[in-house]
């Protein structure tokens, strides 16, 4: 699998990552109702026997009454994980729950890991092979070669299920994809290509075979070692190699690549010489993958061939290959239609659709809400990772394949209908949020961080730092937010900024501001001197208020409300503004906004009309289309009430601006949200489900928040505080690191605030 640039952390962050909260990466949570006795019975005995029944006399139920339909098993033996070798089955664990996460995350495919202690292929094939009726795929990864090649062939012999190895496969189809395009900008046909493949691993081979099953002749290709060119007869060749053998009088990789178009590494470091690609074709094509440094870097590749078309697997560099592009939704597509195997047709359809992909405009609010703002050309002939058009284009062009090639044995009538469901699968909020690290990442921010003598505070500013998003700047006790940094085992414990207001000598310039500000609301200096000695939240929004700081975070030790009090002595609303809150409420496949929870007890309908319009502009950058509920106890004058005008005034406000986004009110919850009530008004004009919720007062906000984290089963990521002037966020006090990480990573991005 091609991987990105290792990103910078500690081992002891990533040990904590791994152990924190439960430890691994995986759960098994129930799909069906489990509260009472007649669930149980129907979930266990004597409810199950119906199902039993039903898949002894017909196997294909399983599909219906099982979760063998939506299940692959990623299975390792540990003998090749990632770049560190052979470090056995159990090692490969947390590489496998990993693997297992990127099925779920990209394209809802429910996956177990299995890790089999043997290094005997037949053992291995065996055990492998006697678990057909638990899944409806395997994945196998991280198997050395040339044992992959043997345990993959004779698995796709003996089940009837699909099977891939993805360290072969994967790299294949997203590089064959890249070669496509790379072939259409200059001008050539693959059939028409020479090609010099570094390597002969697994996935070198695999990348070769595909791109020769996809047009390019045998004799264009000469494939390398470290021998050099494998050719007919040569001594110390496997039969795997020997399938690309190729006569050549090239003696090296040197002579291999003059007047060649392509070049296709996956082998080491420095393996490409600038001087050497001065020799191949006009606009040669490099794909240069080793990992994590490339056979050529691009810079000094673009020193010596400017025309050059350039591709690795890093994610710092354009043209990243990436397998992430496609063994979710190739395993989505296979599942979908249950299909006997992943073949050729497959994953040629898989390349064909991802190249395609790369050459459509990126919508608007696709570019907004994940960050693929590139258009196709020589630095975009690849889609970006997270970009949620994937699940819809690949997975139908692999199940059509399948059906296509007759292997499919649950072909879909009706692929519109298919592809609707393809993307209510997935929360595009998973992938904004992603983006929005990697904007913070991008653009780092100092972040105050008001309570780091907290350990969650403080585990949550080592994280910002190790991940990359900024500087932290920690608020406390200087010896004492030492201590903790030794007792967390970082680094670096020195080398970190700690501003303790007791001997800070910015103080003197942060008394004199807020006495200005505070003068003639009753506040004398020594009050001033006092806050700014003692209350860290004041001390704080002063680094934040006098540039020490782009933004500040806090909450842990004081309730919101006093808090944010403490902030609004140093730092404004924005100007025009009004500060208030948000909880974002992520679901498996959906996102509900909800605001004002915070700040706000009884808003107008100005206020009202205002918080609507901020908080239809995050959801849009969380990547939503909003849709708005003005929620009331009343729907649409029932019952009448007096509370019910400024709802009734906050929708007249927009009809006048014409926002762009739908909004309707007032209305009960169950009309915003429950199609079935929502069919009660068909002059709504929501096109369905609201997904923005603005609450008449904060009373019934804060409660609905606080019962909805509490009682429902979204994850919640808020309060999100909205409108002031500096980006501010103020966590609940019962926030642990991640949470806290979440908020900083958002204001430090620019998202809210």
């Amino acid at each position: 699998m091609a991987d990105e640039k290792p990103t910078a952390f500690t081992t002891r962050e990533a040990l904590f990552y791994h152990e924190t909260i439960r430890p691994g990466k995986i759960e098994i949570i129930a799909s069906k109702p489990m509260a009472t006795q007649r669930d149980l019975s129907l979930a266990y005995s004597p409810g199950v026997a119906a199902p039993v029944e039903a898949i002894a006399a017909d196997p294909k139920c399983a599909a219906k009454y099982t979760a063998r339909s939506n299940l692959v098993a990623v299975i390792s033996n540990g003998t090749a994980i990632l770049g560190l070798g052979n470090l056995g089955a159990l090692a490969s664990k947390p590489v496998m729950e990993g693997k297992a996460v990127l099925f779920k995350r990209f394209a809802d495919v429910d996956s177990i890991d299995l890790e089999l202690d043997t290094e005997v292929p037949e053992a291995f094939i065996n055990a492998v092979a006697l678990m057909e009726p638990s899944f409806g795929g395997i994945n196998l990864e991280d198997i050395a070669a040339p044992e992959c090649f043997i345990i993959e062939q004779a698995l796709r012999e003996k089940m009837n299920i699909p099977v891939m190895h993805d360290d072969q496969h994967g790299t294949a189809i997203i590089a064959a994809a890249g070669l496509i395009n790379a072939c259409h900008l200059t001008g050539r046909k693959l059939k028409d290509c020479r090609m010099v493949v570094n390597g002969a691993g697994a996935s070198a081979l695999a990348c070769t075979a595909l791109v020769k099953a996809m047009g390019m002749p045998h004799e264009n290709v000469i494939v390398c070692d470290r021998s050099g060119p494998i050719t007919p007869g040569r001594e110390n060749v496997d039969q795997w190699k020997s399938a690309h053998a190729v006569p050549t009088d090239a003696k090296d990789l040197h002579e291999a690549l003059k007047g060649a178009d392509i070049f296709l590494g996956l082998s080491a470091a420095g393996a490409l010489k600038p001087e050497w690609i001065a020799e191949m074709a006009d606009r040669p094509i490099l794909f240069a993958m080793a990992n994590p440094i490339p056979e050529i870097m691009p810079e000094e590749a673009k020193a010596v061939r400017p025309d050059a078309i350039i591709a690795t697997g890093r994610s710092d560099y354009p043209n990243q290959v990436n397998n992430v592009l496609g063994f979710p939704f190739i395993f989505r597509g296979a599942l979908d239609v249950q299909a006997t195997a992943i073949n050729e047709e497959m994953k040629i359809a898989a390349a064909r659709a991802i190249a395609q992909l790369a050459r459509e405009r990126v919508p608007e609010e696709v570019a907004a809400a994940y960050g693929v703002s590139h258009q196709f050309g020589t630095d975009y002939i690849i889609p970006a990772p997270f970009d949620p058009r994937l699940m819809e284009v690949v997975s139908s062009a692999v199940a059509q394949a399948a059906m296509d090639s007759g292997v499919a044995q649950a072909p879909i009538e009706d692929f519109e209908e298919y592809r609707i469901a393809l993307k209510s699968r997935l929360n595009p909020t998973t992938a904004a949020l992603t983006n929005i690290y990697e904007i913070a990442k991008a653009n780092p921010k100092r972040m105050v961080f008001a309570e780091a003598e907290e350990d969650v505070a403080l585990r949550a500013a080592i994280q910002f730092r190790d991940y990359g998003y900024g500087e932290p700047i920690l608020v406390g006790r200087t010896e004492k937010v030492r201590e903790k940094l030794v007792e967390l085992a970082v680094d670096d414990p020195d080398d970190w900024i700690i501003e303790n207001s007791l001997v800070s000598d910015k103080v003197p310039a942060m008394v004199d501001f807020l006495y200005k500000r505070l003068q003639r609301r009753g506040y004398t200096e020594r009050d001033v001197g006092r806050m700014v000695n003692q209350e860290r939240n004041v001390f704080a929004a002063l680094l934040v208020a006098l540039g020490h700081g782009d933004g500040m975070i806090s909450g842990l030790t004081r309730t919101f409300a006093q808090t944010a009090r403490e902030i609004a002595k140093v730092l404004d609303e924005k100007p025009g503004g009004l500060a208030f809150g948000i909880h974002m409420l992520i679901g498996k496949n959906h996102t509900t906004f909800l605001a004002d929870t915070t700040m706000n007890e009884r808003p107008t309908s100005e206020e009202l009309a205002h918080i609507a319009k901020e908080t239809a502009a995050v959801a849009r950058r969380m990547g939503h289309e909003p849709r708005v509920a003005f929620l009331s106890y009343s729907t649409f004058g029932n019952p009448s009430g007096q509370w019910l005008n400024n709802i009734r005034d906050a929708v007249a406000i927009l009809d006048a601006e014409e926002p762009g986004f739908e909004y309707e009110g007032e209305m009960a919850p169950d009309a915003a949200l429950n199609p079935t009530v929502m069919g009660l008004y068909p002059f709504s004009r929501l096109s369905g489900p609201a997904n923005v919720l603005i609450m008449p007062g904060l009373q019934s906000a804060n409660l609905s928040a606080k019962l909805l984290r509490e009682l429902g089963d979204a994850a919640t990521v808020g309060p999100m505080m909205i409108g002031m002037e500096k980006p501010v966020q103020i966590a609940p006090m019962t926030a642990i690191a991640p949470d806290v990480l979440t908020l900083a990573v958002l204001a430090s991005a620019g998202v809210v605030g």
